[in-house]
C-alpha cells in the first residue's frame, strides 16, 4: 500500500481486513472485517466477523415468526449503529466466497434453508468515510487478504484473526503468535 500514490484508487470490496497488531485498543483489536462495500468517493462498509456477543437472535426477536433464527449468535459488527440488528449470509460459488449483507430477518430465514449457507446476525457495523479507509491502509493499520472458502467452516470467534494471519506468510505467523505485550515474553 505504501508504494501507491495517495490519490491512487484502492478497490477492496469483498476482501478481508485483518487488524494490524498495533490496533490494540478498542473494538478493532484482533478483528477480522469483511469489507462488504468500498467506494473511494463514498467510503466503506464492513462487518467484524469475529466478535460474538453473549446474545442470540432469540434474545432480541421474540416473535414466533423468527423461530428459525433464535439460536443464531449475535456478533458485534462494528462501532456504528449497534442498536440495529442486521443479517448476512455467506456461501460459496465456484470455490469463491459469496455474501449478502444487510438482509432482512425474513431473507435470513430463507437463506438458513439453503444448503451450504451460513447466516450470521450483527449488531452494528464498521464504517469509514470517504478516504478514511485508504488513509488507514497507508498507515498500515490493516492487513488485506482475500476471503477463503474455509471461512464458512470456521468459528467466528477471536481466534479467527490469528488463524487467518498465520496463512498469509511466515512473518504474519510470527505476528499471530506474538503475545499481546511483547515485554512479558
Amino acid at each position: 500500500m505504501s508504494d501507491q500514490a495517495p490519490d491512487t484508487p484502492i478497490h477492496l470490496e469483498g476482501q478481508i481486513l485483518l487488524a494490524d497488531p498495533s490496533l490494540r485498543d478498542g473494538i478493532f483489536n484482533k478483528s477480522v472485517v469483511l469489507l462488504a462495500e468500498h467506494n473511494h468517493d463514498e467510503g466503506a462498509y464492513g462487518l467484524i466477523l469475529n466478535q460474538p456477543t453473549e446474545q442470540t437472535v432469540g434474545d432480541l426477536l421474540t416473535a414466533d415468526e423468527f423461530e428459525p433464527l433464535k439460536k443464531i449468535r449475535v456478533h458485534l459488527g462494528g462501532p456504528v449503529g449497534q442498536e440495529h440488528l442486521t443479517f448476512a449470509a455467506f456461501w460459496t460459488e465456484d470455490h469463491d466466497l459469496r455474501f449478502a449483507t444487510r438482509i432482512s430477518a425474513k431473507d435470513a430465514i430463507i437463506r438458513t434453508q439453503q444448503p451450504g449457507t451460513l447466516v450470521r446476525a450483527f449488531a452494528g457495523y464498521s464504517g469509514w468515510t470517504q478516504g478514511q479507509l485508504e488513509d488507514e491502509l497507508r498507515k498500515k493499520s490493516w492487513i488485506t487478504t482475500l476471503p477463503q472458502e474455509r471461512i464458512l467452516a470456521s468459528e467466528h470467534e477471536k481466534k479467527l484473526w490469528a488463524e487467518m494471519l498465520r496463512e498469509i506468510s511466515p512473518f504474519h505467523k510470527i505476528l499471530a503468535e506474538a503475545p499481546d505485550d511483547i515485554f512479558v515474553n
